[in-house]
């Protein structure tokens, strides 16, 4: 313990305003909350600071996506019998912004889709959750055909000024990189399905079909993207921490992948 940093929701506000967060800022948060050291107060304190940093007319949006709510037909990690999926299609609850949890986003995600007045996104297995001045504006509609394009919450953070920022992660989970890919022609499209609740609050199976996703060169990119010096990075605690304009970023992966990426992936 002797050697681990001690960090208050005041010294987290200090150093994200020293790495270039400003009030009036919406900002997309990707986090790692063990890397940033040993937090007086918590998850609670880390978005306290995050709110302090932008202030009442700023925004800060994390995914909060929940991944199991889709087909069981593609589920890998790990797979279910065939024989299961009819059941689930039929069984599973439907999704619900104010209920259903995020998977694998970590424990900020988490507490912030839960904080008194945070608003989150409709889609359910790519959704965001936002808390601040222009919550609902970014958060609403957000389609099913367009998880993370640009009618999504993502597409309209990217042409609002939105920033990206990082607290101990990396360029791999980089979600803004997939709305470049809504961009490119080689970009293959798939069939979805989820239990969502219909217009008269129904439980409903419904298909879709959108962008077949693929993250394989984001750390790639991101690295071209730091190398061409459009990354601010510094230290968040003990955490390394990487601050950049989200549209900036997009345009960049988008030219990346039309350079890269000449056949459909699979």
């Amino acid at each position: 313990m002797a050697d681990r940093t001690l960090c208050t929701r005041e010294s987290l506000t200090s150093d994200l305003t020293g790495l270039g967060l400003a009030p009036g800022s919406t900002v997309l948060v990707h986090s790692s909350l063990k890397s940033l050291g040993w937090v007086c107060g918590g998850v609670p304190a880390v978005v306290q600071a995050l709110t302090d940093a932008v202030g009442h007319t700023g925004t800060v949006v994390v995914p909060t996506q929940s991944g199991e709510y889709s087909d069981p037909a593609g589920w890998q990690n790990p797979p279910v019998p065939e024989s299961w999926w009819q059941t689930i299609r039929e069984h599973m609850p439907a999704y619900d912004p104010a209920v259903t949890p995020t998977a694998g986003m970590g424990r900020v995600p988490e507490q912030l889709r839960t904080w008194p007045g945070a608003v989150r996104s409709a889609h359910p297995q790519v959704s965001f959750a936002a808390l601040g001045a222009r919550a609902r504006e970014l958060m609403e509609p957000h389609p099913l055909e367009d998880g993370l394009g640009p009618d999504s919450p993502l597409g309209r953070m990217a042409g609002s000024g939105a920033q990206v920022l990082f607290l101990g992660t990396g360029y791999a989970t980089c979600t803004a990189f997939h709305l470049a890919e809504y961009r490119i022609p080689v970009s293959s499209r798939m069939t979805c399905g989820a239990p969502v609740l219909d217009a008269s609050g129904k439980r409903v199976w419904t298909q879709y079909t959108d962008v077949a996703l693929d993250e394989r060169d984001f750390t790639g990119i991101g690295m071209a993207l730091e190398q061409a010096q459009h990354v601010t990075v510094g230290a968040v605690g003990t955490a390394t921490a990487r601050l950049f304009p989200m549209a900036e970023a997009v345009d960049f992966a988008a030219e990346w992948m039309r350079r890269h990426r000449t056949v459909p992936r699979p």
